[in-house]
């Protein structure tokens, strides 16, 4: 494969395709790993993840060779645009990537990059990791009750992007058809309105939520809580909800039982090797993810609510800038931070890399490294107990040392060091 601005690492392997129907992936030692650092602080994140996936990978016999592709910012001043084939090529070909963060213009200008990749290269499970790190300071008091994987819908929702500017043609003859052919009357206001499309598929829901099961299943999980706003969407959240239930009546057998046969059938004594089906209302999860938090695991959910949720999950460990994620898809995987570019402290040396540095974590699982991933967790968890932190954290604990990204990085790769 020949690419026309980015070059091909010549000690690397490409990761291949084992299995076409399971996905299943053969991972040489020395992959070939596309990586974008970002817009705005990803100059500064993206090599300090870097450093420290390479100690891991290094410590553990194994080795990542990088293939710099661009997206955004670096992408329009190399090819004049924001996502080049270069970069999708890159991806798709290699199977398994890391990105920093992409900056998306609100109300204006190009729809969001990191969305964009997401449908462009089906990776329709965004799974965000939520567990709590020694010494991080939190709103909360308990933070370590917090232990969650959420996988949020990619491909549909309000997020797929289906929608008409108020003023225009095309806005109006959607106005025509859902007042005049539907019949919906007395819904939309006169004068401009913009008008978009919910779409929620049984298609893309079910795979969603087999994602999540399967995790639960692979990682000795207890539940999977499908968080959906039904009550009031009945088709489209609704449908979600439903479909779930389907799906794990259909294709797990006594693997999986939902919340009422828990206690209707087995009085709340959750047999050995299950995992629970259960549902919430989007708002009341709201609550309960504060109020009962060790009470839920897995989390499968539509786009706009996964991202919602996702976030209020992560405040209660301490903020974005520790929340790592990844996107998966049918033997493929990009993995990306869940906070965003904060263009102001771009190049200042200065942020939190942790959350870049996670997410490249969730990659070597993906890539089947546990015992690296591993690495990297507790030697970026004992680092920050230490009280070696960025600014961010430093500002909320007494006693601790600041240190500037890079040196937080090179904090991490010495405690790599010493546990390997």
């Amino acid at each position: 494969m020949s690419y026309d601005k980015v070059e091909v690492p010549e000690d690397g392997e490409a990761i291949t395709l084992a299995d076409e129907e399971t996905g299943e992936l053969i991972v040489p030692s020395n992959p070939i790993v596309p990586i974008i650092h970002g817009d705005g602080i990803g100059t500064d994140v993206g090599p300090a993840a870097q450093r420290v996936l390479d100690a891991a990978a290094e410590a553990t016999g194994r080795s990542i060779a990088w293939m710099r592709v661009y997206a955004g910012e670096s992408a329009r001043e190399k090819y004049d645009e924001n996502l080049p084939a270069d970069t999708v090529s890159a991806i798709r070909t290699h199977r398994v990537a890391i990105k920093g963060p992409l900056t998306t213009p609100v109300g204006a200008g190009f729809r969001s990059l990191n969305v964009a990749l997401r449908k462009t290269l089906d990776m329709y499970a965004n799974v965000r990791p939520t567990y709590y790190l020694e010494g991080v300071p939190s709103p909360v008091t308990n933070p370590e009750k917090m232990d969650m994987v959420t996988f949020r819908e990619n491909t549909e929702d309000v997020y797929a992007g289906i929608e008409w500017e108020a003023g225009t043609e095309e806005v109006e003859r959607v106005r025509e058809f859902v007042e005049g052919e539907m019949g919906v009357d007395d819904i939309i206001h006169d004068g401009p309105v913009g008008i978009g499309i919910k779409p929620i598929t049984e298609f893309g829901s079910k795979r969603l939520i087999r994602e999540a099961i399967e995790y639960a299943l692979a990682n000795d999980r207890d539940s999977v809580t499908l968080v959906h706003k039904g009550n009031i969407m009945k088709f489209t959240e609704g449908a979600f909800r439903d479909w779930g239930y389907e799906l794990a009546a259909d294709e797990y057998g006594e693997e999986v039982i939902t919340e009422d046969e828990l206690w209707d059938e087995y009085d709340g004594d959750q047999p050995e090797g299950t995992v629970v089906v259960k549902d919430r209302i989007a708002d009341n999860m709201l609550q309960q993810v504060l109020t009962r938090t060790d009470e839920y695991d897995v989390v499968a959910t539509m786009n706009l609510n996964g991202d919602y949720f996702s976030d209020a999950a992560g405040a209660q460990i301490g903020g974005l800038g520790i929340a790592p994620g990844i996107n998966r898809g049918h033997g493929r995987a990009l993995a990306e931070p869940v906070h965003g570019s904060a263009p102001k402290y771009a190049g200042e040396d200065k942020v939190n890399p942790t959350a870049m540095i996670l997410s490249g974590r969730e990659m070597l699982e993906y890539l089947g490294w546990s015992d690296a991933a591993d690495l990297v967790r507790d030697a970026v968890e004992e680092t920050i107990a230490s009280g070696k932190v960025t600014y961010d954290l430093h500002r909320q604990i007494e006693g601790g040392e600041k240190l500037a990204t890079s040196e937080f990085a090179d904090a991490v790769v010495d405690k790599i060091d010493e546990l390997a």
